[in-house]
Formats: structure tokens, sequence, C-alpha cells
């Protein structure tokens, strides 16, 4: 595979990269560089994975070592699952499950917990030095990446580290690409302002985009309207039943005609998982109403959408289906391998959040 291959590989589904140019000097040089992902434990898995185990796989078959980073500690600091750290780490291997599930080949990627790195002094050399370049405004700016305010930063002081953590993984992972969210960008930026300021070489960041929330999203601001762990309504979890399924398709946030494809959640369900695990999407509608078609192509589907020759309820039953049709292979992963899935429903159930 030659560089602008996996350039295309790398690109695909992406929002943001930057830069292209430093990327394809890292894949001429490299055979096999380094990317990352962190994620903090913390609840049920959605839809929203589906996209982010399609760019690991990506980055894997670009020749990537790819870290899957199970980031414990920060999920401390951001109170995530009551602050019992035990039960944060068993809410990561319920997620590694997950990614295997998804398709994430087990042998390809590395899966690692901040706790492991937390004993070496080295790494905490890393932050201060990360943090001594790092302005406190620009700090409580990136504080957006933990779905925090800066005036919470006043009662949890705790709070401040965080960016300046997530900036120090990526450095002492020594990884060459940083991939995340959309709503993670910030940190990627600190990271790469801080390795300005230090003389370090630039991470490069890879963004993919946010799913919106089943209710819609907000073009001015993805991140706060985007698929949620927190909110079982606003998403589609991995582990729902095919009606349960079709519930939450029907009543989605579907409008007709619309030309701003990014605030409508059937259509980017259909771009980012439907047609990249099925390569098409079925939707059988009575012949009163011109008969089942089928759609080879997201463009093709969303040209029809526009045009006004899709109904919206046919959409979402046909979106419904190709989900469903999608998730068959991560229910089958975990009717034969229950263990972690159920044992981090217990501590849901301890927190009242199932």
């Amino acid at each position: 595979m030659d560089v602008e291959q996996r350039m295309a590989l790398v690109n695909r589904n992406a929002e943001e990269l930057v830069t292209e140019e430093e990327l394809r000097k890292v894949l001429s040089e490299k055979s096999e560089p380094k990317a990352y992902i962190g994620f903090e434990p913390s609840g049920l898995v959605h839809l929203g994975w589906v996209l982010v185990a399609s760019k690991i796989k990506d980055l894997a078959d670009a020749g990537f070592k790819v870290i899957v980073f199970w980031a414990d500690w920060h999920a401390y600091i951001n109170d995530k699952l009551g602050g019992n750290i035990e039960d944060i780490r068993a809410c990561a291997r319920y997620m590694e499950d997950c990614f295997t599930a998804l398709g994430v080949p087990r042998d390809r990627v590395e899966y690692k917990y901040a706790s492991e790195m937390l004993d070496d002094a080295s790494y905490w050399e890393t932050v201060i030095k990360v943090a001594k370049v790092t302005s406190l405004s620009r700090v409580k700016r990136a504080m957006t990446i933990m779905g925090r305010s800066e005036d919470e930063a006043e009662v949890d002081s705790s709070k401040l580290f965080y960016p300046i953590l997530q900036a120090a993984d990526i450095f002492f992972l020594g990884v060459d690409v940083s991939y995340a969210g959309m709503d993670q960008r910030r940190a990627n930026m600190l990271a790469r302002d801080a390795a300005e300021k230090l003389g370090w070489t630039k991470p490069i960041a890879l963004h993919t985009p946010l799913l919106p929330g089943l209710s819609g999203g907000d073009r001015m601001d993805p991140a706060a309207s985007k698929m949620s762990k927190s909110n079982p309504d606003s998403s589609v979890r991995i582990h729902d039943s095919p009606d349960e399924i079709r519930r939450k398709m029907g009543k989605a946030f579907c409008p007709p005609g619309s030309e701003d494809a990014e605030v409508n959640p059937v259509l980017m369900l259909c771009r980012y998982v439907v047609f990249p695990r099925a390569g098409r999407i079925d939707i059988g509608r009575p012949e009163k109403f011109g008969g089942p078609v089928s759609f080879g192509s997201y463009e093709e589907l969303q040209e029809t959408y526009f045009a006004g020759k899709l109904h919206p309820m046919d959409l979402k039953k046909g979106a419904a289906e190709g989900l469903i049709k999608s998730l068959e292979p991560a229910r089958a992963y975990f009717e034969e391998h229950p263990g972690n899935y159920e044992r981090f429903l217990e501590v849901l159930r301890g927190l009242g959040k199932v």
C-alpha cells in the first residue's frame, strides 16, 4: 500500500486533519507509526462508537500501531461512575469487549490504562513541562473536552489537571497521530501549542464528526447535541433490541427536504454506520408509495431524500432495519461473552442508572 492509499484510509469519514502535510511526511518516513485515542470509561456504548471502531480499523489497515487508552484517573477527576476507580475499570473492560464486538481485532490494537503510567516519574515530568507552557485561561477553555464549564474549576480544582493530563498522555505515549471526536479538538490543539513552545514534535490531530442525538443536532454547537452515553433516549445503544431500535428511530428527528444533513440524525446514522457496515440501504415501501427501493451509496440516498422523493418515515424505517443488521455481530458477541457487560450492568444498577 502506497502513501496516498494510506492517506485515504486515515482521511476516510474524517472531519478534520491537522495537518495533511505532516501526515504525509510521517507515512513516508515510518512503516508503523503510532496513533492513539483516549476514552473515559463511563457508560453504555452507543452507535457513535461504530464510527470510532471503523476509524481505528482504518488506522490499523494504514499501518498504524493503535493505542486505545483507558483514561481511568481522568474519569475519576470528572466524577464518572460515582468516582469509584474500580467501577471505572470495570467499565473499561466492558468497553474493550465492545470494540471487539464492533470488529476491531484485538491483535491490531494495544489497550492501555492511564493508571499504568502514573507510577512513572517521567510521566509527571511531562505533565509539569506541558503545564509550564500552558496558561490557566487556555486550560479553562479546554475544559469543554470533559463536558465542563470554566466555572466548575472554582469548585473542584482537580478538574484543571484534566486538559494538561490529556495533552501529556499524547507526548508520553509517543504517538504520531492523536485521534478524537470533534468534541476533543481543544485538547489536541493545546498539545500542539505546547509542543511548539517546548520544541517537541507536534502530534497530528485527526478528528471525526459527532453523531447528533436522535432529537436532532445543532450545527453551531454539535458537541452540545451529540449522541450521549448518559441519555438513552438520545441514542441507539449497541445492545438495544431490534424492537427498541425501531421504536427509537420512529421518534427520531428527520425533517423533510432539509439541506442541512449534519443535524439530521437519521441521515448521519445512514452515512456513518449503515453504509460503512453494509455498503447499501434497502427501504421496503408499499407499492402505492413507490415500492421497495435500494441505495448503493450515501450520496444517492441524500440526493433522493432532499429531492422529496423519499418520505421521512420510510427513511427512518429503512435506517432502523439497516442498523439492526449492522449490529447483529455485536449482539452475537455479547451472547457468547456476557461477563464484562453483566458486571458493568451491576455497577450501573448500584448507581441507579439502569
